[in-house]
């Protein structure tokens, strides 16, 4: 079975106050199978959230290649890079980044139409997403109205909609009280699982990564299995 995405030998570096640098990866590999879920846990500081930004082509590592579905994305035009994001990322960062002067509903569209749906589809689609995480009663309020948890799951609606190839989770519920954090969790896994979307979880918490498929723990820029 091959890979919907694929890390090899991924390094990355920054500069120190020093003058050197400092190793913050050096050299990690991970596949992510069609459906699968893979958590990666490690102390703040680590280099989770470095990593998340590689594979979901925000950042570019320092040697090492990131592949979707077999194609290299090293060498890639910024434009080709856009085209990737475009189609085949959902992200849900710890803030959920709504946009403030849209509605949960136009803001779980927004995918679809970058991708070039017409706006009644696209809030048609959008709906079925909505409701899938419970917000379907919430769909016409902007993001100051509703609440920390409401925000989140409508992020996540947003992240699904535009069917992408790989889900990236960068500390999803750290944000949020323990009551709102263990809904939010239990939403995310079934929304992703009843899709068959991949997802790549960045989290501190180890009950929450124990859910995934796969845990595993980035230590001195290295990844291990749990």
């Amino acid at each position: 079975m091959s890979s919907v995405l694929a890390l090899d030998n991924i390094t990355k570096s920054f500069p120190s106050p020093s003058g050197g640098r400092i190793e913050i990866l050096s050299g990690v590999s991970i596949s992510l199978e069609k459906g699968e879920i893979v958590s990666i846990i490690g102390q703040s500081g680590s280099g989770k959230s470095t990593l998340l930004s590689i594979a979901a082509l925000l950042m570019s590592p320092d040697s090492g290649s990131v592949r979707y579905s077999g194609k290299e994305s090293t060498g890639m035009s910024e434009r080709e890079l856009q085209a990737i994001r475009a189609s085949s990322i959902g992200f849900i960062f710890q803030s959920s980044s709504l946009l403030s002067d849209f509605s949960a509903l136009e803001n779980t569209a927004m995918p679809l139409m970058i991708q070039g749906k017409k706006r009644k589809a696209a809030m048609a689609e959008a709906e079925s997403f909505l409701a899938l995480v419970g917000l379907q009663d919430r769909a016409g309020h902007r993001p100051s109205e509703l609440s920390g948890g409401e925000r989140q799951r409508a992020a996540i609606a947003r992240a699904l909609a535009g069917n992408p190839l790989v889900v990236f989770a960068d500390e999803p519920t750290g944000s949020l009280d323990e009551k709102s954090a263990a809904l939010t969790e239990e939403i995310l896994f079934s929304s992703v699982r009843n899709t068959n979307h991949s997802m790549l979880l960045v989290t501190h918490n180890r009950e929450f990564a124990r859910k995934a498929d796969r845990m595993l723990e980035l230590r001195e820029g290295i990844l291990q299995d749990v």
